[in-house]
């Protein structure tokens, strides 16, 4: 048994998206003796903390979320209002020096949304670092921001002033306004408050001596690394068949249904939880599963769709069962590394990108929004590991284009081959000398 070798607690925001990867670190950092606190919300706890247990080294602890009952929690701007309202006091009774050695906090971690947090352990001496869960792009993007209001491409809410692409990277895609991950052409008010949110959490970023972690792999952005000081990519971050941080009971069934396929012959399908489409576009998605004549399997659960729609109703539902199989949820790692699976038909966010990544499986990238948009570019022009689907005049994408793309990916050798090379990287790098586990190592030694 490994001795204790300091005690981290680690402060998530409460989203699907978030929370996932930050398990996955908090395993990681488990996994090298020192002991975890995972902190999240009551309202999100339960899923976590029932997957995860109480173990040794990783405990979950839940505090208020500082709304009603009946709030909306899908609602972004009140769940942050609340969180901000209540998290600073409770994280600083769980900061409080114990008795027992074994108790005393060494270290914070806390996800960059609440990053205004930093300053509870910072005056009372715990030394911090911050989790940064988007892409090496996004954060040379808001890196940039106020060379950007200076040069008036953007004004001070984020508005667009010049019709121009941006080189964000020397070894990356320039990006285009209609890539910024705050840009809401129709939404002035939800364009304003993303931007001024991105503007104050790179702000908390910029201006600290914190260790920024990421969850990316140096070889995949090496000229990331001189952005900031103390940047550490220590990704892809995995659970390694522990708990995944899922909000929802995953369905192992298509593991089984897996079995039975054909190896290399499967559309993976899955959105995440912030994605949702009309019922037009669900139902041409569907259209497009059922006449692409292979497999698949696909993540259609509860939330996908802005509406009543069901997913499970018996017209909708005809047809599909014959090739491929539909769940609410999935193991996602699992999933992505069963000898099956031929490519990821994804919305492209951050922690499902780097997990296809490091398995080795080719993208069809349909983002939603924000830094799924650069991420798509990064994905099909820098790594060229995938291909990017094309909406009609109406702003739908066909059952058409879904079917084409997928046969045009199955046979691209080159992708293929470009998918297996970036998957040999991300394993070297979280591998016992890997550069990402010494990174991780690095950290744990400043910050226990």
């Amino acid at each position: 048994m490994k001795q204790n070798k300091g005690h981290i607690v680690v402060v998530t925001y409460p989203l699907q998206g978030h929370a996932a990867p930050m398990v996955k670190l908090s395993q990681k950092i488990a996994e090298q003796g020192v002991k975890v606190t995972f902190v999240t919300t009551e309202f999100t706890s339960a899923g976590i903390a029932e997957s995860m247990g109480d173990g040794e080294r990783f405990r979950v602890v839940s505090v208020p979320d500082g709304l009603e009952a009946g709030d909306d929690r899908n609602d972004q701007r009140k769940v942050s209002e609340g969180v901000r309202r209540v998290m600073g006091g409770e994280l600083e009774k769980l900061l409080l020096v114990k008795d027992n050695d074994d108790e005393k906090v060494s270290g914070v971690v806390v996800d960059v949304p609440l990053g205004w947090a930093l300053d509870i352990p910072k005056k009372m001496g715990i030394k911090t670092a911050v989790y940064w869960g988007s892409t090496p792009g996004c954060l040379a993007l808001g890196l940039k921001i106020p060379q950007l209001i200076e040069g008036n491409v953007i004004d001070n809410q984020g508005k667009q002033l010049k019709n121009e692409k941006i080189q964000l990277l020397p070894d990356f895609p320039a990006i285009s306004p209609t890539e910024y991950p705050w840009y809401h052409p129709h939404n002035h008010d939800t364009q304003k408050a993303i931007f001024q949110s991105i503007t104050t959490i790179v702000q908390t970023i910029a201006t600290s001596d914190h260790y920024i972690i990421t969850n990316w792999f140096p070889d995949l952005a090496p000229s990331a690394s001189n952005l900031i000081p103390n940047l550490l990519p220590v990704g892809p971050l995995l659970s390694h068949g522990q708990s995944s941080g899922s909000f929802c009971p995953e369905d192992s069934s298509c593991l089984s249904w897996l079995d039975n396929q054909a190896p290399g012959s499967v559309t993976y399908v899955a959105f995440g939880s912030t994605t949702r489409f009309t019922q037009d576009q669900v139902a041409e998605l569907a259209r497009g599963l059922e006449i692409m004549d292979t497999p698949f399997l696909w993540v259609a659960w509860s939330g996908l769709t802005n509406g009543s729609f069901s997913l499970g109703s018996q017209d909708f539902m005809h047809g599909l069962g014959r090739r491929g199989k539909v769940v609410d949820w999935a193991p996602q790692e699992k999933v992505l590394n069963h000898p099956a699976i031929a490519c990821f038909l994804t919305h492209c966010g951050w922690s499902s990108s780097m997990e296809s990544l490091v398995s080795g499986v080719p993208f069809l990238c349909w983002p939603y929004f924000e830094d799924q948009l650069y991420t798509q570019t990064c994905v099909c022009e820098k790594w060229k590991v995938g291909l990017s689907l094309s909406p009609a005049q109406n702003g739908i994408i066909s059952a058409d284009e879904i079917k084409n793309k997928v046969h045009r990916l199955l046979s691209d050798h080159t992708i293929k081959q470009n998918a297996l090379e970036f998957k040999n990287l991300a394993l070297n790098s979280i591998g016992q000398n890997g550069s990402s586990t010494k990174n991780l190592q690095y950290l744990l030694q400043q910050i226990t």
